[in-house]
């Protein structure tokens, strides 16, 4: 991680700060907060920062995090490409299971099943999807604003990784 590139981050103007760290978390109150609480030491600093943050932020602004995510196994581009890409190449039957507890889990609990899928392949999200399905719905949404977190911190680290 390069102390550099969090520095260029912090010379940022407030939108082009505000635009670049929102591309790591889709929640308009977390990149605010975070563009506000520039400057920062180093990339550990501004991890420790973005973690803080997130945990002190509402359900509505944690919503607005998870509705900027695709679903997961649908066909995407770019970074949440990326992160999904252990859903290439899986099965039809793979992808169609997927895409059945994805479902299920709207139905449940309103929102897209949100998960850290980097490095998981189709059928770990798949199974975590299933288990996370008995979850009750305060559990659900600790457990989306973790996965969320992690999500966050990965493309922070790769945003500031130089």
């Amino acid at each position: 991680m390069t102390a550099a590139a969090v520095e260029r981050w912090n010379a940022l103007s407030r939108e082009e700060a505000v635009k670049q760290i929102r591309t790591c978390c889709g929640s308009t109150e977390w990149a605010r907060r975070m563009e506000e609480a520039r400057p920062f030491r180093g990339i550990a600093d501004l991890l420790d920062a973005a973690d803080r943050v997130w945990r002190s932020l509402p359900e509505t602004d944690r919503m607005e995090a998870f509705q900027k995510h695709p679903r997961i196994g649908e066909e995407t581009s770019g970074q949440a490409g990326e992160e999904q890409a252990g859903t290439r190449g899986a099965s039809a039957a793979a992808r169609e299971a997927l895409a059945r507890a994805n479902r299920d889990y709207e139905e449940k609990f309103g929102r897209i099943f949100l998960v850290c899928a980097t490095g998981k392949t189709a059928e770990e999200m798949l199974a975590l999807c299933r288990e996370r399905l008995h979850n009750d719905a305060e559990t659900e949404m600790r457990v989306a604003a973790e996965e969320q977190r992690k999500i966050t911190r990965l493309r922070l680290e790769k945003l500031f990784g130089g």
